[in-house]
């Protein structure tokens, strides 16, 4: 069996996540249409059966969080985890939606990016949407550069042509052992995954900045028969956000959290009670400590 790891890299909110999602054919990790949505590493895992001839396949893709110039020490921390990941992979794919001469974003990473001797995927994403035109300037700008092995357009959201990608990667894989199970497609905890989809329904429902400013953690966990108790905690930075995200009445924080229940109840399989709060945690995103118990801590 071929086995491997690949890296999904890119800009904030370029369809990272949901073309990790469109692969596993589950959703595993969250999507928003804000910035900053992913900001740990989220491992999906990829397990064809072998049949025939063919010996079947295992890939780890680590879905990192998007790579920007960090304004803030959780910024740092989501753009080194990215960054780290270059060098521990087999392929490395990288997204874009937009010519290299207009996303001043995507040349920081090529800049990276050519330091690195890892076998790199250009994948255009949303050719669903984007005029030929401006494909036809994003392939040509990359490869000018000559710093990818292939470029690919493709729909992360509808799936189009992502066979082809999958193909590539295998292709480029050796043999190896299963690094897990069959059926497992993340390694992540439930109650990392629980946090998740929280904060996935808060970008929802919040606006602007807000979103940014919020933390998500675990307070109880109770699992009793056919029945999942759940107490979480939004942190946010200012008083005056706390007003926003419960809204008036409450009526924000019960859609969170209704939305939220639906999914976890989902993913639990099995009937889930689900209370919320929200706390302030002033200046959050800069304090070490904060960071370190939300899950942020930087890794050696």
């Amino acid at each position: 069996m071929k086995t491997g790891f690949v890296g999904i890299i890119g800009r904030p909110n370029v369809g990272k996540s949901t073309l990790l999602n469109q692969i596993l054919g589950e959703k595993i990790a969250i999507v928003a249409n804000k910035p900053q949505t992913t900001r740990n590493a989220i491992r999906g895992i990829y397990t064809k059966q072998a049949e025939g001839d063919d010996d079947g396949c295992q890939i780890v893709f680590i879905d990192t969080p998007g790579i920007h110039k960090p304004r803030t020490k959780l910024g740092s921390y989501m753009t080194g985890m990215a960054i780290n990941t270059f060098g521990e992979v087999d392929t490395i794919l990288m997204l874009t939606d937009e010519p290299l001469s207009g996303a001043g974003g995507d040349k920081y990473i090529v800049e990276l990016l050519k330091e690195v001797e890892t076998p790199k995927l250009l994948l255009i994403n949303k050719i669903d949407i984007i005029e030929p035109e401006k494909y036809r300037r994003i392939y040509e700008e990359y490869t000018e550069l000559g710093i990818f092995d292939a470029i690919y357009g493709i729909s992360a959201k509808d799936g189009k042509n992502v066979q082809d990608v999958m193909k590539a990667i295998e292709d480029n894989l050796e043999e190896g052992p299963m690094y897990f199970p069959e059926d497992m497609i993340t390694d992540n905890p439930e109650r990392f995954l629980v946090c998740e989809i929280v904060r996935e329904k808060a970008l929802h429902y919040l606006e602007k900045e807000i979103p940014h400013g919020i933390a998500v953690e675990i307070e109880t966990f109770v699992e009793e028969e056919g029945l999942t108790k759940i107490g979480v905690v939004i942190n946010c930075e200012k008083k005056s956000h706390k007003g926003i995200i419960i809204g008036k009445g409450g009526k924000k924080l019960k859609g969170i959290g209704k939305s939220a229940r639906l999914e976890i109840e989902a993913l639990l399989g099995t009937k889930v009670f689900l209370e919320i709060w929200v706390k302030v945690k002033e200046n959050w995103r800069d304090s070490d400590f904060a960071l370190s118990n939300f899950g942020y801590s930087n890794r050696e």
